[in-house]
């Protein structure tokens, strides 16, 4: 009777899929020691919680990855015919995800699981077993039909190789059918891309409690401050107070953190830096609105978050309010608007038009201006604006402008000097920290200037000392030209007599381009 007690208890065990998983598979930590995998909170909330399509947002380091290459190649092991495929977005980690997380721990099980389940064939990228199951890796899994389907690190797939991630979308996501279990996790890489899409309608869902189907995905959200090892002792660093106020507003937000996770969240986020949020989120929002990876402003935007100059900066009456623009014909025309304030430059709004030309800024602008109490005085337009196009009766741009401006009551226009790129980033980078964001009006070009990078190299795998034009190009190029003006911005209070322009309805063109101010290029 003991030894049918005995079978019995085993076969129970081996067909409890918890037991299994914490209690056979052996895994190197990070230490590079071996040990016996068990669950962590992270990885044991997602096996408790997970569904049939799952997303996952997370912090650094918490073992979703390892958790999953187990999940996958348990079900491998102990069931028939089973295919599972995990995507990574660079062939290095294709042969470390299998080397160390599935033909480690397959190579380390019971010598009794082993000879029931051989290997049949193994390479550096597939197992193929002896029930006819099989668990592989690679940048793309388009051919074939899936029972278990990891795409890992999804966000950076889609910034860094947006075809790549087009043909994962399109081909193996569809290799999936309904009922099947797939993970799509990863690190945020800002606010585009599928992996974005597919995290922002998975919290929708979670917020309206909506039942889902099999083709639905759920969201997973995994913070760094629910992981215990991330905490130290907090003798000796110091909580300055824009890291207070962080983290004041977590606590109103229900996140309430220990001395030592303070401790840990401050030192953490000295090599960090700019990518903190991202790396470690406290918040999925948190984690979106953090700059992508090679971002030129990264560190830049970090610290505006950090001295609180991202909030409620609205509109000083008495100031004149300037713009700052990037047009083009067919493209996007980007439009801040900003006032120069005692000591800092407040930028109150941001817009983008496209199609419309001149008269669509200008109709937006006396739209605002009227809407708000806006007196307008410098337009500041970038150097191709003496062309003879988006024109009438073949004037220059700035000679249009000038007479629609002054004939609208919107104040005057300047034409900033050519700069190269590279200067004009740089120059972006040292303004920053003397800039003020009003969030409400400008939310669109801080998206802008979050996700303006450079551009990758996919053939070198490397950033390119280049931007990648794209959306976020247009707000970042036009936001550019104000490094170009700026030690010329001085604080001017408005007079009286500005309201009605005199000067400017008098002035003929040779005038305006005899008094352009030094820092502006003679049209």
């Amino acid at each position: 009777m003991a030894r049918r007690a005995d079978f019995q208890t085993a076969v129970d065990q081996f067909s409890d899929w918890r037991w299994r998983l914490n209690n056979l598979y052996w895994i190197t930590d990070k230490s590079g020691k071996r040990v016996r995998f068990e669950m962590n909170w992270t990885q044991m909330t997602f096996f408790e919680q997970m569904h049939y399509l799952n997303v996952l947002l997370k912090a650094r380091q918490l073992g979703l990855t390892t958790f999953i290459q187990i999940f996958m190649l348990d079900a491998c092991v102990f069931n028939r015919d089973i295919r599972a495929g995990t995507i990574a977005h660079t062939l290095g980690d294709v042969q470390t995800i299998f080397r160390d997380k599935i033909k480690y721990p397959y190579d380390n099980l019971p010598d009794g699981i082993r000879n029931a389940v051989p290997v049949v064939r193994a390479n550096q990228t597939e197992l193929l077993l002896g029930n006819n199951s099989s668990i592989r890796v690679g940048t793309s899994l388009r051919s074939g039909t899936l029972q278990y389907l990891h795409i890992s690190e999804y966000g950076k797939l889609c910034a860094k190789y947006p075809d790549k991630a087009r043909e994962v979308r399109t081909g193996a996501l569809n290799t999936v059918q309904a009922g099947q279990l797939v993970f799509v996790e990863s690190t945020a890489e800002g606010q585009e891309g599928h992996f974005y899409t597919l995290c922002e309608d998975g919290q929708v869902k979670q917020r309206q409690a909506a039942k889902l189907t099999e083709l639905d995905f759920k969201f997973h959200f995994f913070p760094w401050w629910k992981e215990p090892q991330y905490a130290i002792a907090p003798e000796g660093v110091i909580i300055t107070d824009a890291f207070a106020k962080y983290f004041r507003n977590l606590a109103d937000q229900g996140i309430t953190l220990t001395d030592g996770q303070k401790a840990w969240y401050v030192k953490k986020a000295e090599t960090q830096l700019g990518d903190m949020k991202r790396e470690y989120p406290s918040t999925p929002a948190e984690a979106f609105e953090a700059s992508v990876e090679g971002a030129y402003y990264a560190d830049q935007m970090a610290v505006a978050d950090a001295e609180e100059r991202i909030g409620v900066f609205p509109h000083v009456q008495g100031y004149p309010v300037h713009t700052i623009s990037d047009i083009g014909m067919d493209d996007t025309n980007s439009v801040w608007l900003f006032q120069v304030l005692p000591g800092r430059v407040r930028m109150i709004g941001y817009f983008e038009h496209t199609g419309t030309g001149m008269d669509g800024m200008l109709d937006e602008l006396e739209r605002r201006g009227a809407e708000h109490g806006y007196v307008y005085g410098v337009h500041n337009m970038p150097h191709d604006i003496k062309v003879r196009e988006w024109t009438r009766g073949g004037m220059t741009r700035i000679e249009v402008m000038l007479r629609e401006v002054k004939a609208r009551g919107l104040g005057t226009v300047r034409k900033i000097e050519r700069a190269y790129v590279h200067d004009r980033i740089n120059g972006t980078r040292r303004i920053l920290a003397k800039i003020e964001f009003d969030q409400a009006g400008c939310i669109q070009g801080i998206k802008c200037l979050r996700n303006y990078r450079k551009d990758w190299d996919e053939d070198l795998s490397v950033f390119r000392d280049e931007p990648l034009h794209n959306w976020a190009s247009h707000g970042a190029d036009a936001f550019g030209g104000l490094a170009i003006i700026f030690t010329g911005l001085a604080p001017e209070t408005l007079k009286p007599q500005v309201k009605s322009l005199p000067t400017f309805q008098t002035m003929t063109f040779n005038e305006f381009a005899d008094s352009t101010p030094a820092y502006s290029e003679r049209v």
